[in-house]
């Protein structure tokens, strides 16, 4: 039995069943101008793209026209017994139906070709697109939706593109070439079947706003049931560490329940559509035959003729039930394409300035880092960091101590240029962080987080990501100045050993053994350590120890750490306390003052103990 909707919204991220982007307008007329940007990803294959359109003309061409031919040779060489005419006709048709199949062959061949082609644009596109924001962007955004859209909402682009689009113009050229012939064999009978049109005209305007709603709302439905499905596997330890398995899995089934009602009243929808255009195209041939009877009779039209118009009535009229078929699967293509463009056309909050600048290399140098008034909040109304100010000179160790909430992990962002300050300055060897380009900060920093993070590869892979161009023999010279090379050594296949995702098949501190070499094979002049030895046992740390002066040694470098082994050393401490620096000094020297910073030590003497 599932829960009701209103208590899901109580469990958190994970039990979401609507989220910001469902207050966005879902339901607004489909617009030609996606179908003309989707075409915007062609240009490398235009040639296939005319090709493509021009074969697809040809063939709802000859489509009536093989119809017409069937008439003809009826109403001549087999009504007039003319044998070596109807081997010449039958020899016509024949060559008219190859060619009619294997302009077929070349049009499925082209129309998979630029489908393939505008998926893969639009998925670079996205991936591209989300790699330049910032990390508040990644903060806000659920997985899943990333997910939804390179799989999902991509895949039913594809279809409209390479299925929808060709065989609307196929089909609707059909309608207009048999069109074409009927008027020239009798214009009056097909004023009966313009007759027709306002009927229509009105089925697609009665069905087009409820199809849109149901098939967009089926759309937010599923990718409401992906990101469910991603947060939930990321958060497996903590959904089988509070046994939360049976309660999750009624929350995920009611959004599938949700899903499935919408799929059910799409389905319905359009089932009720289709037998509707059919009925209609039954209803206008019986018309048809009553108003071409009563031409015939009154010997106003041909027999022959009138059989030929209702070949072509066949031809004008069964486009009809493929198009309302079609009219569904267009209606998810655009539904796709609009939530696609809406994430690739999330501006970043910020970017590097035009004219930011690299920050200068100064091999073996650390940095100037200075935090002038700093003011910062993740939202701007609720500030974190209040009128921050320090300096860091070169080659310095700044440990940072507070309680959880203080603002210690807010100072490194701002170092690392993850986010920008709400007010004051941040300068890195006398440059504002604002002048200076993201990439030429980043590659002059080496960062060993808490929470380490490998792709999957070997360990080897993953320490090169600081250094692609590393050789073997300069990574474990990496290792032996962290005192580590004999434990990774010590893995099943040393370097060459299997990382899978997220770590998989190494221990935590193995994990961390490997984030430190990272660090110190990219020659950092940054160093940030945030809880970096949170996952190595009490042993490993002692010998890393002496691996973390040679780390820090001549760097810059700012430490995060509840083990107090590292911050002895630091040549300046900030203790903060919601967003404010309540003491600094040495350790020797706030131990001298018995404030916060004391009692803290104090407390961490204890845990240790």
């Amino acid at each position: 039995m599932t829960e009701p909707k209103e208590k899901i919204k109580d469990f958190g991220l994970v039990q979401r069943v609507r989220d910001d982007e469902d207050t966005e307008e879902q339901f607004r007329p489909l617009e030609w101008s996606l179908i003309r940007r989707l075409f915007t990803y062609t240009h490398a294959i235009k040639g296939k793209v005319v090709a493509l359109t021009v074969m697809s003309v040809i063939r709802s061409a000859q489509l009536p026209a093989l119809v017409w031919i069937t008439t003809l040779v009826i109403r001549g060489p087999i009504m007039d017994g003319d044998l070596t005419m109807l081997w010449w006709a039958v020899a016509g048709y024949a060559l008219l139906a190859v060619t009619t199949d294997g302009l077929f062959h070349f049009r499925q061949r082209y129309a998979l070709e630029i489908g393939e082609t505008v998926v893969n644009a639009l998925r670079r596109d996205i991936f591209e697109k989300t790699q330049r924001h910032p990390m508040s962007f990644f903060h806000r955004l659920k997985i899943g939706r990333v997910i939804g859209r390179v799989t999902s909402d991509v895949e039913s682009v594809r279809v409209g593109i390479q299925d929808v689009l060709f065989v609307v113009v196929i089909q609707g050229g059909t309608m207009v070439f048999s069109a074409a012939v009927m008027i020239w064999t009798d214009w009056v009978l097909f004023l009966v079947v313009l007759g027709m049109a306002p009927v229509l005209w009105w089925l697609n305007q009665h069905f087009r706003g409820r199809l849109s709603h149901y098939t967009r709302a089926s759309q937010e439905s599923f990718s409401r049931v992906t990101a469910t499905l991603a947060e939930s596997v990321n958060g497996i330890r903590v959904t089988q560490g509070f046994v939360r398995q049976e309660t999750n899995a009624g929350l995920f089934r009611s959004l599938l329940a949700d899903h499935a009602k919408y799929n059910i009243a799409l389905a319905r929808t359009s089932a009720i559509l289709t037998p509707l255009l059919e009925l209609n195209s039954q209803f206008f041939v019986a018309t048809l035959l009553m108003f071409g009877g009563w031409r015939v009779f009154h010997g106003d039209m041909a027999l022959d003729g009138l059989i030929t118009f209702f070949l072509l009535a066949n031809q004008f009229f069964a486009p009809l039930s493929i198009i309302g078929n079609q009219y569904n699967q267009a209606l998810i293509a655009m539904g796709g394409a609009e939530r696609i463009f809406r994430l690739i056309d999330v501006q970043p909050e910020w970017e590097d300035k035009p004219g930011a600048q690299a920050l200068p290399v100064a091999a073996g140098v650390g940095a100037k880092v200075e935090f002038r008034h700093v003011t910062f909040g993740y939202d701007q109304t609720r500030p974190v960091l209040h009128d921050l100010s320090f300096t860091a000179n070169p080659g310095q160790t700044i440990a940072l101590v507070g309680h959880t909430g203080s603002g210690k992990s807010s100072i490194i962002n701002l170092v690392s240029k993850f986010y920008l300050p709400t007010g004051g300055e941040v300068l890195i060897d006398g440059h504002e962080i604002r002048d200076l380009t993201s990439h030429s900060l980043h590659r002059q920093m080496g960062m060993v987080q808490q929470q380490n993070l490998l792709f999957t590869g070997t360990v080897l892979d993953n320490i090169r990501l600081a250094k692609p161009d590393a050789t073997l023999e300069e990574v474990r010279d990496a290792a032996r100045k962290l005192d580590c090379l004999d434990l990774l050594e010590e893995l099943p296949q040393g370097f060459n050993t299997e990382v899978g995702e997220r770590g998989a098949g190494l221990s935590l501190g193995q994990r961390q053994l490997v984030c430190f070499t990272r660090a110190m094979i990219a020659n950092p002049r940054i160093v940030i350590l945030d809880e970096a030895t949170s996952s190595i046992d009490a042993i490993t740390e002692s010998r890393l120890q002496k691996a973390l002066i040679e780390l820090l040694r001549g760097r810059t470098s700012f430490v995060v750490a509840h083990r107090l082994s590292t911050i002895r050393h630091a040549d300046l401490v900030l203790v903060l306390e919601q967003g404010h620096v309540i003491e600094r000094g040495t350790h020797a020297e706030l131990l001298a003052q018995n404030g916060h910073y004391a009692a803290l030590y104090r407390q961490f003497v204890q845990m240790d103990d």
